[in-house]
Formats: structure tokens, C-alpha cells, sequence
């Protein structure tokens, strides 16, 4: 095991409030595993902010039949798992990597999640790795399998210095598993039902069993299918835990009919946004990510972008790139990247620090106002903005009202920070903000009303839907909203707020509730708390 610890440490668990893929989490973790995902977008929510990864689709092929699922491998307007533009040989999928590693320093992670499974290609996918692993070593491999080739791939997977593997589990009793899976193959026969099932379970709890004893990082998928395993997601989190998965990752059902998908094509519901946190939320203390942009096979950026359409063969075969020189620029990025993250963190713990030992007296009341800053000769240091977030530490929490949480919708395109215009958002984030702290409880993909700087209200049709979509939050922030959404947004009962532009998210969400709290807004009646 990593350094003396289990990956089912006692320190790994986290609260209600903070449960999720979030600094707060990290922060519990032994320090081996720390320093594994410290620039993980996947494996860490705060990293997904500063950190990107790509997807190679070099494993066309897959071993079973899920009815969420219908692979293709031309398709460059869908985004979802299972969808690529093209097919790649690993050697296209080494120098694509090489490529995308030198124009997007920030880039720490390469993984192989399809278009099939990894692992019902291995031939492809294990050349891909150990060339990668040679060649640029900086980068950190993963791959994502559905679990039936797992335990015969296990020992190669970490020779080839792979150690991060997501397994998709979306059952444990076989009966529930034979409404999600049609068929396997299996020993070079298709096998049906429940017994293809209970194979498939079997299968999947050897393989993470195996790389737990190896030492090796294990996320798990779940999709989440009201009617079929929304009562049972509970108690894959409890065994995936107890058997030492690092992480659970519950995603909602993508159902769009246009997609070809067996549950699509049948009217299979998606949940609700409540229905998903109320079952992550259920899921004791598991860690939960829940910052997942359900990727495509072949995505290339931060997560909730896609690059891909820069990084085609064509435009890659006609690059000369220099890794070895790459790897110092990406070396300095990184450090940079880190010594903002360590400067934000210094900040926050010496601001609760002065709190705690009263030298910042009342930074934060729904009575009066912001604290008298002149008391510490530092005003112009000191961000009124950032100090509210102190809230989000709990520090105050014993005085805080009986207030309730409510959802605030972000729109950001990386970095931490509030920086993407309304119109200009293909989603938004959705965090729950409470007297408690803030915390990301999932992202709505929206269609976008501007189609550049000075081509706003092209996408007339897609406002209403993107209003729509986000009726249950209270508060959008925006780096800047136009007029016209903003009086539709108005009309819809719901603030837009642009304030904020270029500030940290989490602090701004609370210093928008500390504002709504102290103008009596959050004891309205018409206040929509986060569980309706």
C-alpha cells in the first residue's frame, strides 16, 4: 500500500458540507495520495480549475452492450462518453499527446477511456502507454474500463506506470446489472442476462480488489438510472469504500432520443439535479466527485472545454515538436500554477488565523457590516470579497442564522475564477451556498447566446432554454451580462450579478449570500432553497 496507508484511511471520509472532489477533501488525505492527485483535474475539483487532460480514442472495440451507450466514431457534435471525431493508431495517439502536452503546458494527464474499452484493446492501448510512459514522462496515464478484462490487465497496467483506473460499476446485485447490460463477451462467446451480469460483477470487484493491493489510485463511475439503480447506488459507494476505492463519481443518465441509445430511444428519464446530489449526498462519506463533465473519448482541455477540434491529425502531422524542450516550459507552468495555488491557501489560513485570535475583529455579521479593516493597518491587502469566504471554513458557523442553502449558478472558464460572459457560457456550474460554505454540486451545458464579441443575440433560440435550465438557481455570476438576458433572467426570479468578474468563485458566492442575508432576501418566502 501507499507509504502504510490503506486508501480506506479513517482521514479520507469528509462531511456533509464538504463532501465532494474539493480542496476540503484533498486536504484530509494521507500525504502520498495528496501528492497524487494534487494536479489531477479528475481526481480533484479544485485542481480541475488550473489543470487540463486529453483523451486518446485508440480503442475502437468493446466487450459488452450498455443500453446508455451507442459508440461513434465519426461524430464531432456530440459531446458525451463514446463519441469520437477519429480513430487513432497509437502512434497518431503518441504524437497527438506530444502535441497537445507542449501548446497546453497546464495539460498533466493522459487517458484512454474509448471509444470501446481499453482493455478489450489491449494490444492498442498497452503500446500507447508504454510509449507514452518513455517519452514523456511528466505526463500521469489513466485509463477507464468497464472492469470485465480488468484482473487479466492489472499487472501490465502498472508496468506501463499506469496508476490511476476508473472502473465502471453501476451495480452489485446481477438482477439490478441484467437491466443495464444486454450482453458480455466473455471467453469468446456472447453471454446474456443475469448470468452475463453476475460475471461482469464478479469481474469488476477482482480487477479493483487487485489494484488496490497494488497500490494503485481507483475511482469509480456509477450511472445513476431512476427506476433501475437509484435505491442500490448506496450500497456500491459502501462496498467500493469498504474494498478501498478512492473515489465515487455518480453521473446523471444522458437520455437525449437523437443519440441512439437503447434507454434514449425507450423514454428512459434522466434525474433531476436534486435527485443526483440527494443520492450523492446519501452516500455516507465516501468521497464524491462531483465536478464530472461526462467527457468524450477524445476530449483535449480543462474539464467543460473541448479542444479537440485544434488538435486534429492533419494539423498534428504538420508540427515539429521538441519535448524535451517542451518539459522545461511545462516544468516552469506547473510551479507557477502551484505557487498561486500555495499563495491562495497561505492567504486563507493566515485570514483564519487573525480571525480565530481576534485580530481581524468581526469580519462577518448578517447584522452590521464588514469588518473595520483600519484595525490592522493592511486594509489594502485584504480583499473584503476573500475574507467572506471565511464563512466556507465554518469558523463563524456558530453564529450564524438559521438560513437556508440556496443554488447559485457560475460561469467560468477555468482558473477559479468568475471569467466567462453569459452569453458566451456552454455551462454553467451549480454550487450550494449555505450559512455553512459553498460547494459544487454539479454543471448545466447550455447553448450558447453569443458567438463572439460583437455577434450577441445570434442565439435568440438558445436563451429561453438556458434560462430554463437554470429556474432553481437564485443567483447567475457572470464576467458580464447583456441586457437583454439580464431582463429575462429578472423576469425568470432569478439575480444576475457581474460584480464579481475575475474574483475566486467560492469567495464571491459568499460575499452574494452574506448580501442577500443582511437585505433580508434569504428570509423571503419566496426564496427557493436548494432541496426544492
Amino acid at each position: 500500500m501507499l507509504e502504510g496507508h490503506s486508501q480506506t484511511d479513517q482521514s479520507v471520509g469528509c462531511s456533509q458540507i464538504s463532501c465532494g472532489s474539493s480542496n476540503d477533501h484533498i486536504e484530509q488525505l494521507p500525504a502520498s495520495i495528496r501528492e497524487r492527485v494534487r494536479n489531477h483535474p479528475c481526481y480533484s475539483e479544485e485542481a480541475h480549475h488550473h489543470y487540463a487532460r486529453m483523451h486518446v480514442a485508440v480503442a475502437p472495440a468493446c466487450n459488452i452492450q450498455c443500453n446508455y451507450c451507442n459508440r461513434k466514431y465519426d461524430c464531432a457534435n456530440e459531446s458525451r462518453p463514446g463519441v469520437v471525431s477519429e480513430l487513432l493508431t497509437p502512434e497518431q495517439a503518441v504524437k497527438k499527446t506530444l502535441a497537445v502536452a507542449a501548446t497546453i503546458p497546464q495539460m498533466t494527464v493522459l487517458g484512454v477511456a474509448g471509444p470501446g474499452d481499453p482493455l478489450a484493446n489491449p494490444q492498442r492501448t498497452f503500446d500507447t502507454f508504454k510509449a507514452l510512459s518513455e517519452q514523456a514522462p511528466d505526463i500521469k496515464l489513466c485509463v477507464s474500463t468497464n472492469g470485465l478484462a480488468l484482473p487479466d490487465c492489472v499487472d501490465e497496467l502498472v508496468k506501463c506506470n499506469v496508476d490511476h483506473v476508473t472502473i465502471t460499476i453501476n451495480a452489485l446485485d446481477p438482477e439490478v446489472g441484467a437491466k443495464i447490460y444486454p450482453w458480455i463477451y466473455y471467453n469468446n462467446r456472447r453471454i446474456r442476462g443475469v448470468k452475463a451480469s453476475k460475471i461482469l460483477i464478479e469481474r469488476q470487484q477482482k480487477g479493483l480488489e487487485m489494484l488496490i493491493e497494488r497500490g494503485v489510485l481507483v475511482k469509480v463511475n456509477s450511472v445513476l438510472i431512476p427506476g433501475v439503480n437509484d435505491d442500490h447506488l448506496r450500497e456500491v459507494s459502501r462496498v467500493i469504500k469498504a474494498k478501498g476505492a478512492f473515489l465515487h463519481n455518480v453521473m446523471p443518465l444522458i437520455t437525449e432520443p437523437e443519440h441512439g441509445t437503447y434507454y434514449g430511444v425507450m423514454g428512459q428519464r434522466a434525474p433531476t439535479q436534486a435527485e443526483l446530489t440527494k443520492l450523492q449526498d446519501a452516500c455516507g462519506d465516501m468521497n464524491m466527485m462531483r465536478h464530472c463533465r461526462q467527457c468524450r473519448a477524445d476530449a483535449v482541455g480543462l474539464l467543460g472545454e473541448d479542444r479537440g477540434a485544434e488538435f486534429t491529425m492533419d494539423k498534428i502531422d504538420a508540427l515539429d515538436v521538441d519535448y524535451q524542450k517542451a518539459m522545461k516550459n511545462r516544468a516552469e507552468v506547473q510551479a507557477n500554477i502551484e505557487m498561486e495555488r500555495e499563495r491562495q491557501k497561505a492567504r486563507q489560513q493566515d485570514l483564519r488565523q487573525q480571525m480565530r485570535h481576534g485580530k481581524r475583529g468581526t469580519l462577518f455579521t448578517f447584522n452590521g457590516v464588514v469588518v473595520d479593516e483600519s484595525q490592522t493597518g493592511q486594509a489594502e491587502a485584504f480583499d473584503p470579497a476573500e475574507d467572506r469566504a471565511l464563512l466556507a471554513t465554518g469558523v463563524r458557523a456558530g453564529n450564524m442564522p438559521d438560513l437556508p442553502s440556496v443554488l447559485m449558478a457560475v460561469a467560468s472558464s477555468g482558473q477559479g475564477i468568475i471569467n466567462e460572459h453569459f452569453g458566451s457560457a456552454k455551462e454553467f456550474m451549480i454550487y450550494e451556498v449555505s450559512p455553512n460554505g459553498a460547494r459544487l454540486v454539479g454543471h448545466r451545458k447550455t447553448a450558447q447566446y453569443c458567438s463572439g464579441p460583437t455577434h450577441c443575440g445570434e442565439g435568440d433560440a438558445a436563451l429561453p432554454e438556458t434560462i430554463e435550465s437554470l429556474k432553481d438557481c437564485l443567483v447567475v455570476l457572470c464576467a458580464k451580462v447583456g441586457f437583454k438576458p439580464w431582463s429575462q433572467l429578472e423576469d425568470a426570479g432569478i439575480t444576475p450579478n457581474g460584480e464579481y468578474a475575475m474574483k475566486p468563485i467560492v469567495p464571491s458566492l459568499m460575499a452574494v449570500y452574506d448580501e442577500l442575508a443582511r437585505t433580508g432576501v434569504m428570509v423571503s418566502e419566496e426564496i427557493r432553497p436548494a432541496s426544492a
